[in-house]
């Protein structure tokens, strides 16, 4: 990927100032619960600033990959993930992806979003329409991936991805993400957390007996939901440990891993010279022929440019 610049002078000296980014992950109650929470606030600007975003597309695609973000610690091995949103509202949706080794990236379905009167709030329900959410699973090694698809039920993203693992994946989680503009429209913080209950959860046979069955489910959620929002927490110099260990306290908390996670993506020139070699023939030979040079080639996933020249190409076919 071609990284952005941030050339924001004020930004770029907020961004110096507060908390690197970073993800905790953590547990609760000897393990009957797992969590991650991710500071992203560079990282939502380095993908606002590879794709060049306005504030409405920020929101909607900073939300979506600080989600995708979070899904990283469901991925088994050396794996990745497609989040996807598809609505017939005027946001369309957008699709993200994760990687076990840390990076994510992401587009819109459609940027600009179109807008018929100014913003009221930072709702984005009125921009999506009913449509489908869908998380793809590709495991190490596996020649098929492994699809989910739901109904979108609080067009939402956060809590339709909550809603998904527990119509799909029968599984208890929750997801909560926060952006903070400032009145310049800024992005100066962003944040998000994911907790999930293991199999175990509310199970008799573990140590942690301070609560049992419905009163841990019910602590745990009254915690999670106790949370300040994060956007704002993070831009006023907050710090991940002070959440975790604060909400949690009652709960055994212990925080297990901490991990960088980027907005990054795998393409690069080289790539896309071997991509546009392996065309069929005549369509190379057309591309040489009649494409200007150098050839110029979008990374949808990520924004970057990449200016190819046609003699690399040639130079491939060669080999």
């Amino acid at each position: 990927m071609i990284q952005a610049p941030i050339t924001d002078t004020e930004l770029q000296s907020h961004l110096a100032a507060i908390e690197p980014d970073g993800m905790s992950i953590f547990v609760l109650a000897g393990g009957q619960f797992r969590g991650a929470f991710f500071h992203g606030t560079h990282f939502v600007n380095q993908m606002r600033a590879n794709h060049n975003l306005g504030i409405l597309e920020t929101l909607v695609l900073g939300q979506a990959c600080l989600c995708a973000a979070l899904l990283i610690p469901t991925i088994k091995g050396r794996g990745r993930v497609q989040f996807r949103y598809d609505t017939n509202g005027p946001a369309a949706g957008f699709s993200t992806e994760a990687d076990s080794s840390g990076y994510v990236r992401g587009y819109l379905l459609q940027d600009p979003i179109p807008v018929d009167k100014p913003l009221e709030s930072w709702d984005l329900a009125p921009f999506f329409g009913p449509g489908t959410l869908t998380v793809t699973r590709f495991a190490d090694n596996a020649r098929v991936p492994q699809t989910g698809t739901v109904e979108i039920k609080h067009r939402n993203i956060a809590k339709d991805l909550t809603w998904y693992f527990l119509q799909s994946e029968q599984i208890h989680t929750a997801f909560n993400t926060s952006i903070k503009f400032d009145r310049q429209g800024r992005v100066i913080g962003a944040g998000g957390m994911f907790l999930q209950a293991m199999p175990q959860a509310g199970g008799k046979n573990t140590q942690f007996t301070r609560y049992s069955g419905d009163e841990l489910f019910d602590g745990v959620e009254h915690a999670f939901s106790s949370a300040p929002p994060f956007g704002e927490w993070f831009s006023e110099h907050g710090n991940r440990d002070d959440v975790i260990y604060g909400l949690f306290r009652e709960f055994d908390v212990q925080t297990v891993l901490e991990r960088d996670i980027v907005f990054d993506c795998p393409c690069s020139a080289e790539r896309y010279v071997s991509a546009i070699a392996h065309l069929g023939r005549g369509e190379v030979e057309d591309i040489l022929a009649h494409d200007p040079d150098p050839i110029e080639v979008v990374c949808h996933n990520c924004g970057s440019v990449y200016h190819i020249a046609k003699d690399d190409i040639r130079q491939k076919l060669a080999e």
